[in-house]
Parts: C-alpha cells; sequence; structure tokens
C-alpha cells in the first residue's frame, strides 16, 4: 500500500511538472507601440502592475515546491484604489486612499507589501489618506498625507524616518514632489474651494521651510487647485495647475519661467488634467481622466504625443480613470489607472530601437509581393 502511495504521488508531481512546462511557455504576444503607424514607434507596453505576480515569475521547481509545501506566493488584487506612484531604482511605490497605505513593488527582491498603515509602532508616520507620492535617489519615499496635513518620509524599506510640516503649516497638502539629491522638497498645498492658499511651499533635506511659491489666482505665477508637481534632472519645478488647466514652470527658486496649456477637447489641450510627471530629456508628461490617456509635451510646451484611450475592456494603454503618473531614471513611465486597479508600465525606446524597427519596416515594406 505504501508503494502505491509514493507511485501516486510521483506521478503528480510528473503531471504536475508537465503542466508548469506549458504553462511558462505561453504564445508570444505582439509587442504594443505608441505612436502607432504609419508614424515610427517611441514607446513600448512593458507590463501591468496588480500584485506579486506582476513582478515574479514562478519557475517550475517554485510550483512543486508550493504545491508539496502547501505554500503560495498570493496574487491577490494589490489595490484598493491607487492614487499616485513614485519609481527610482527598481523600487515603484504607489498610494492607496482606501486601504490608507503605500504598496512596495520591490523588483529587485520581487516583493510586494503595504507599509505605512502602522507607522513606526509608536504612534508617528502612520497614514490616514495617502495622496501624491514622489522618491530621491536615495530611494526615501515622501508621501502627501492629506488628512494629517503633513508630508510622511519613509526610507528605501518602507521605515518611517520623520515627518514635514503639519497642521500649522498646512492647508490642504495634495502632493509632493523632490529633486533627485533631496536637498529640495516642493509640497503642493491646494487649500480648497474657500481658500486663498493655493500654492507651493519648499523644504530643504531637514525639513525647514525655505520659501513659498504662488498664491490663488489665474495670473502667471499663481494658481488654482494646484494638484500635482514634478521636478525635472535640472532642477525645473512643474506645476500642474488644474484649476487653471495648465502646466507652470519654475526656476528651484521659485522664479516664474512659462506656462501653457487651456481649457478644451483638442490635442494640447487639458479637460481633467490630473497628474504630471518629467522624463530625462525634460519632456513632461500629463495625464487626463477627460481624455483617458496622458499627452507628452516638449519642455516649451509643444504637444508631441499622447498615449492611451478610452477602454472598458482593460487592455495595455486602455484607461478609464488615469491619475498619478511617474517616470524613472530609466524614462520607464508607470501610470495609474484606479477603475481598472492597475499601474501600466511602459518604456521610452532607445533611438537605436527606433531605427532599427523603422529598417525592419523599411525591410518589410521593399518585399516583393507574390503573385
Amino acid at each position: 500500500m505504501e508503494l502505491v502511495r509514493v507511485c501516486v504521488f510521483f506521478s503528480l508531481v510528473m503531471l504536475l511538472l508537465m503542466g508548469c512546462s506549458v504553462a511558462m511557455a505561453p504564445k508570444k504576444s505582439e509587442a504594443i507601440y505608441w505612436p502607432k503607424p504609419p508614424d515610427s514607434p517611441r514607446f513600448i507596453y512593458e507590463t501591468s502592475l496588480r500584485s506579486t505576480s506582476s513582478i515574479r515569475q514562478d519557475t517550475s521547481l517554485d510550483r512543486l515546491r508550493d504545491a508539496v509545501t502547501g505554500t503560495r506566493q498570493t496574487t491577490q488584487q494589490s489595490f484598493a484604489k491607487p492614487y499616485d506612484v513614485a519609481a527610482y531604482g527598481g523600487k515603484i511605490v504607489v498610494t492607496d486612499t482606501v486601504a490608507r497605505s503605500a504598496i512596495m513593488f520591490d523588483v529587485p527582491r520581487k516583493r510586494v507589501y503595504p507599509f505605512g498603515a502602522r507607522g513606526d509602532g509608536k504612534g508617528k508616520g502612520v497614514i490616514v489618506k495617502p495622496l501624491g507620492v514622489a522618491m530621491d535617489s536615495k530611494q526615501n519615499i515622501y508621501i502627501a498625507d492629506v488628512t494629517e496635513r503633513d508630508v510622511k518620509v519613509y526610507d528605501g524599506l518602507g521605515l518611517f524616518l520623520r515627518s514635514i510640516g503639519g497642521q500649522e503649516v498646512f492647508e490642504r497638502p495634495v502632493d509632493v514632489a523632490v529633486n533627485r539629491s533631496g536637498d529640495r522638497v516642493y509640497v503642493v498645498d491646494a487649500g480648497g474651494i474657500e481658500s486663498d492658499q493655493h500654492r507651493i511651499l519648499v523644504f530643504d533635506a531637514e525639513g525647514s521651510l525655505v520659501n513659498e511659491i504662488g498664491s490663488r489666482g489665474s495670473a502667471l505665477g499663481k494658481f488654482n487647485l494646484p494638484n500635482q508637481a514634478a521636478v525635472a534632472p535640472d532642477g525645473t519645478l512643474y506645476v500642474l495647475d488644474a484649476g487653471n488647466f495648465r502646466v507652470q514652470a519654475f526656476t528651484p527658486d521659485g522664479e516664474f519661467i512659462r506656462s501653457w496649456g487651456k481649457v478644451g477637447r483638442n490635442l494640447g489641450d487639458f479637460a481633467r488634467p490630473r497628474g504630471i510627471a518629467v522624463d530625462s530629456g525634460g519632456n513632461v508628461y500629463v495625464t487626463d481622466g477627460a481624455f483617458r490617456n496622458f499627452q507628452v509635451f516638449s519642455p516649451d510646451g509643444e504637444m508631441l504625443l499622447f498615449i492611451g484611450e478610452p477602454g472598458l475592456d482593460d487592455r495595455p494603454g486602455q484607461y478609464v480613470l488615469p491619475a498619478g503618473i511617474a517616470i524613472d531614471e530609466t524614462d520607464r513611465v508607470y501610470i495609474v489607472d484606479q477603475m481598472h486597479f492597475k499601474v501600466d508600465v511602459i518604456r521610452r525606446l532607445k533611438e537605436e530601437e527606433v531605427d532599427r524597427l523603422a529598417a525592419q519596416k523599411a525591410e518589410t515594406t521593399a518585399k516583393p509581393v507574390s503573385p
């Protein structure tokens, strides 16, 4: 009888391994590029982040171990309602307004876990309602807590370090941006409908207030319900002035540089701007909840292209309610869709990749058609 059980066990193991080998060899899907033909592609879809399975590819040995031991990495959806995203050095952090925490996608360690819901265990660092998030080059994480009216700072593992500001400083902090070195922290204090405190507060690395940019209004350099900000590699601060339907650029010291945008339904206009990010070349990316895409602008505000379209099918590049957007040091774009509970990862192609694709297209076009 024991021999029979052993034979059955090894038969099941062989079937499992055969099944795993099939499961690990899916059909190669066609690459998704933007912009669409006949334009030359500049971006390619890579993946969507939803759970641990998004960054962990099981081997046959992993599956066998899970089956034998009865353990398994969870594939449960990580988000209740994702809002904003930040990324650097293989770590992606997503704020969740319903779960009242931040979600860490640690790609090098193949781990996904929440942090901030319990703070440091001593009553400090507890996230109540997180909105905007940013990261510096040391992978320190900055989270704007609109309910606590402060910015909480965590290290690269999600351990609480300190708070910036507080109820005596902020009226309604909705976003935070930081330069790569972490010595300038810009907090978007949106005030409210009845408030005149629509401004950017600037802090140093120790959390001391060093400057205040703007006030409520429609003139250049003023804001009306600003909702996001981003810092370019050269230190230029870009503010998404949502209530004025425009982007405004400032020097690191807060001097106004330029502005572009208007309300409308055409390319380059804004209808419901929600998130902003800047790539290594200084190009500015803006998500729009009405257009359900993100538009890419040159540093001077020239509209270059858009990526995304409305879609209920939850396919790559289809969005219902796009929100936060981030760009890491490799020029990968991370865009949050609150309704599809995902973060799409879209990579900017290198010039040699663009040239290779163009050559392949030319070679295909030049081939004679068989009669």
